[in-house]
């Protein structure tokens, strides 16, 4: 059974289509590249599929779960999580307190847990501080990790981004752009740390335009365009489509 399974999804705004009965699937165990032209829909599937907005019809299915329609923080409960392609960190908080803000069970989330302190309270809290600090070691932050977010280079934002996104324990992370506006050499680091990830169980499903960085780390790819399934297989496959080929490039003249 796929981990993610998106079936017909429509969503309209002031009647423009912008999903137009997406069918999908994502594999458990890898990373899967979801690519397309500007404006084929990508962000606004991902926000369906987390409950920023719902979808007008169709149904997403997570882990054998239907989470139509569900609120993005029990989504998130439940595994599923998603990057922004603007890193939304607290930029007045340091790096430890951004990633201690998404960790789950906080004993401070209880008034009388918080006013109590008590030893599972207090064991929870160590806790928490060291996979902040665990997950900062192995996403190369540890040298920044009591900076403010706000004096973070933009690529040590796109790692806080996904180590906020790790602190949940999630089962599918949803990348939006994670490499946009980095440089070159942070964008093969961030690919090395997204390769470990995979490899510890966590899957990825990952929209970026770097087609490079998709052909290097992604081991399937679904092509969107128009708001819908265009076509998927690997990277090679989908590159010598006539088809994505055109939604890319557009009709040649000669050609109409």
């Amino acid at each position: 059974m796929p981990l993610l399974e998106v079936r017909g999804v429509t969503r309209s705004f002031y009647g423009v289509h912008a999903l137009n009965g997406v069918e999908l699937s994502v594999e458990a165990g890898r990373i899967t590249g979801l690519i397309g032209p500007n404006g084929a829909g990508k962000t606004t599937l991902f926000n369906c599929i987390t409950g920023v907005v719902p979808p007008s019809t169709g149904r997403v299915v997570f882990d054998g779960e239907d989470i139509t329609g569900w609120r993005p923080d029990r989504i998130s409960t439940r595994g599923l999580v998603r990057t922004f392609q603007i890193a939304r960190g607290c930029p007045r908080l340091t790096v430890r307190e951004n990633l201690l803000l998404y960790g789950a069970h906080q004993p401070g989330e209880g008034v009388l847990t918080a006013l109590l302190r008590t030893r599972a309270a207090l064991a929870r809290e160590e806790e928490l501080q060291a996979r902040a600090e665990a997950i900062a070691a192995r996403l190369r932050l540890t040298q920044v990790l009591d900076n403010k977010a706000s004096a973070l280079s933009g690529g040590q934002k796109k790692l806080l981004e996904i180590g906020r996104a790790l602190m949940t324990a999630p089962k599918l992370i949803l990348l939006d752009e994670p490499c946009a506006g980095v440089n070159p050499s942070l964008t093969r680091e961030i690919g090395e740390r997204l390769r470990e990830i995979v490899a510890e169980g966590i899957s990825l499903l990952l929209i970026e335009h770097q087609m490079d960085t998709i052909a290097r780390l992604c081991d399937h790819v679904i092509v969107m365009a128009e708001g819908r399934h265009l076509t998927e297989g690997t990277f090679a496959e989908v590159a010598a489509n006539a088809t994505v080929q055109e939604a890319y490039m557009g009709r040649p003249r000669w050609a109409s």
